[in-house]
C-alpha cells in the first residue's frame, strides 16, 4: 500500500468514525427529548385523571340531590 493510499484510508476512516458519533450523538438527543416528552405526557394525564375522578364524584352528589325525595318535595313546594 501506498503512502497516499494509506492517507486516503485514514481520512477515510477518520471521516467514517466523526460521522458515525455524530449520529450516536443525535440519537442520544432524541431519545432524551422523546422521554422528557413522554414524562410530560404521563403528567398531564394523571392531572386529567384528577380532574375526571373530581367530576365524577361531583356528578354522584348531584345525581343524589336530583334523586332525593325532599329534592322533589321542594319543588312541590316552589311550583305552589
Amino acid at each position: 500500500m501506498s503512502g497516499t493510499a494509506m492517507v486516503v484510508a485514514i481520512v477515510f476512516i477518520s471521516v467514517g468514525f466523526g460521522v458515525m458519533y455524530d449520529m450516536y450523538k443525535k440519537h442520544l438527543e432524541f431519545k432524551e427529548r422523546t422521554l422528557s416528552h413522554s414524562s410530560q405526557s404521563d403528567e398531564q394525564a394523571i392531572s386529567t385523571r384528577k380532574q375526571v375522578k373530581a367530576l365524577e364524584e361531583r356528578v354522584q352528589v348531584l345525581e343524589k340531590i336530583v334523586t332525593d325525595e325532599g329534592y322533589n318535595v321542594q319543588k312541590e313546594i316552589n311550583k305552589l
